[in-house]
């Protein structure tokens, strides 16, 4: 294949991925990634929105304001919104994340109706920015549905990537490959230790369980650290100790650190640059890993069905559980989110697998499976009435429908227009 072709190619899975994630990576160790970028840019046929990131990109602040400043110029408008809201917001922008984002998502939306891609080039420039990274995150829950961003970087971006791809949000692009394994670290024959997040959560040292953590902190600062490329410090001290001063949490930051050492007998933790990550000398099984790539497995329309319903099936059942259940710090709350709903899509497949062999008794027990994870879940909840419904069993459907009301009105909520829909239809 020629150089011309092989980049063709690449543009190709990259234009067409534009339909399948909000967010797409170009892998650092992509060859063409930068040529993919002019690409797109320069493409007539698809409006592109462009930032790079600069020196100063070392805040949020900071952020928003060289953003602004550049996209005015590619679309006059930008920025209107942002630039009427009080200064308080950027006094203390981690307490007023909400308003950016919701403000920031009117700006993009304002410049287009039709699908359009914003572009975040030289991303690894924002690395140090503990609050621009959980703006990007943040915003993929904002996002305009026209609106998709291209992210390149010359490192792997400090963001949650195997939640994200797990729930669907994003791919990793690489060259003409999508990534489907293998996110943050190569995979090994024979491995040091086996972490399993989903479920209480347990690590497996030569096959037999660790429990020499002296307290759950060293455990969960374990959890913690693969969820990312890389972590800051500052990050961790937010995430496990909120309410300390930074010299308190820092204290207690290396104290712990020095726990997760001993009790795994190795140095978890390295420092590398000003940043920490997990250490790419130890070899490690990670169930999240595995449960990721059987969901991407499963959503690869170019596999034979077999195979795809045989990857939603092992994803079913590595699911041992919520991700750390039982532990109610908010960043494991935030995760659990991410890998319930990539739960419930492979319970969705399986039951549907049922639904086309005319089995609706074995499809309703797997919603009903599904909706224990993800409550919250009305698609899902209409699915499950219509069934009741179909089974002859229209009593049940009314009475979960009247639970299910019962418990959004509990948080000052209605069911959606369809679920409605859906109740009324069977009432009538």
């Amino acid at each position: 294949m020629t150089l011309h072709s092989q980049i063709n190619s690449a543009y190709k899975l990259l234009t067409e991925q534009l339909n399948q994630a909000k967010l797409l990576l170009l892998h650092p160790a992509s060859r063409y990634r930068s040529v993919l970028i002019a690409k797109l840019v320069n493409d007539p046929a698809i409006p592109v929105f462009y930032y790079a990131m600069g020196p100063d990109d070392l805040d949020i602040n900071a952020f928003i304001a060289g953003l602004t400043h550049d996209l005015m110029n590619q679309h006059p408008t930008f920025g209107r919104h942002l630039n009427m809201l009080p200064a308080s917001v950027f006094e203390n922008p981690e307490d007023s994340l909400d308003i950016l984002l919701e403000t920031f998502t009117i700006e993009l939306a304002e410049f287009s109706d039709e699908p359009f891609v914003f572009v975040l080039d030289e991303y690894d420039r924002s690395n140090p920015a503990d609050d621009i990274q959980k703006f990007v995150e943040r915003l993929l829950d904002w996002l305009p549905p026209n609106c998709r961003i291209v992210i390149n970087s010359r490192t792997m971006p400090r963001l949650p990537w195997i939640a994200l791809i797990a729930r669907g949000d994003a791919l990793v692009l690489r060259d003409h490959t999508i990534v489907r394994d293998e996110f943050y670290r190569p995979k090994a024959d024979e491995v040091d230790i086996e972490v399993f997040a989903l479920g209480p959560g347990y690590v497996l040292q030569n096959g037999k369980l660790v429990n020499t953590w002296e307290g759950h902190l060293p455990r969960l600062l374990l959890f913690f650290a693969l969820d990312q490329p890389i972590i800051t410090r500052s990050e961790i001290c937010r995430a496990f100790w909120p309410d300390l001063t930074d010299e308190q949490a820092v204290n207690v930051f290396h104290v712990t650190k020095r726990r997760l050492h001993k009790a795994l007998d190795t140095e978890v933790l390295i420092h590398e640059d000003g940043f920490y990550r997990f250490n790419p000398d130890i070899r490690v099984y990670y169930d999240l890993d595995e449960f990721t790539s059987n969901l991407l497995q499963g959503r690869n329309e170019e596999k034979d069905y077999e195979t795809r319903l045989a990857a939603m099936e092992w994803a079913v059942k590595l699911y041992d559980g919520p991700y750390l259940q039982g532990h109610d710090d908010l960043w494991a709350q935030e995760r659990r989110k991410y890998f319930r709903f990539g739960f419930a899509e492979a319970i969705d497949f399986l039951a549907q697998d049922w639904l086309k062999q005319g089995r609706k008794e074995q499809a309703l027990l797997l919603y009903l499976k599904a909706l224990k994870e993800s409550p919250e879940r009305e698609d899902i909840h209409r699915i499950v009435m219509q069934l009741y419904q179909e089974l002859g069993r229209r009593s049940e459907a009314v009475a979960h429908y009247r639970a299910l009301a019962h418990l959004l009105e509990q948080e000052k909520r209605e069911p959606e227009p369809e679920t409605q829909a859906v109740y009324e239809q069977i009432l009538g």
